[in-house]
């Protein structure tokens, strides 16, 4: 699926989001991710966006700033290859999302070394939307199966 850039950025229509909106969105946040475009994950949020990872200190992260932040170290430690769409479901203004994370881990993600090695894990995402944008994520990670694949040598 490819994210219009030009046509859809800045859409704003105040109402329902299309589930082709929606699609577009989390698409367009998934290679922003893979590219380790900070500017980019961040664009398709709203200016007050909530960003909630399950077991993560410090609890929910909220606005650009605080986003921003969060996948600034995050990608340090992992640089994401893609994303392998599981299954997707929709509701009136959210999607959820469940995926397989296809990722190297370099830095120490999750407190472990991650020394270059190959990692994969299942998420759930939950977006919610309001305005054309993504005005809150929630993810879910298998945590335990990240930290099997590294915990070795």
């Amino acid at each position: 699926m490819r994210y219009d850039q030009t046509a859809e950025r800045h859409h704003h229509d105040g109402g329902a989001v299309s589930r082709d909106r929606m699609d577009a969105l989390i698409e367009h946040h998934y290679r922003a991710e893979e590219a380790g475009d900070i500017s980019a994950i961040v664009e398709d949020f709203t200016p007050d966006a909530e960003h909630d990872v399950a077991g993560r200190p410090g609890g929910t992260l909220r606005g650009g700033e605080q986003i921003a932040g969060y996948y600034t170290g995050l990608l340090a430690d992992l640089r994401i290859e893609h994303f392998e769409s599981v299954r997707r479901s929709y509701g009136d203004d959210h999607a959820v999302d469940e995926s397989i994370l296809h990722a190297t881990a370099n830095g120490r993600p999750y407190g472990l070394e991650g020394r270059g090695r190959p990692v994969r894990s299942r998420f759930l995402h939950i977006f919610d939307f309001s305005d054309g944008l993504i005005s809150r994520e929630s993810a879910w990670i298998d945590l335990a199966a990240i930290q099997q694949q590294l915990a070795g040598e």
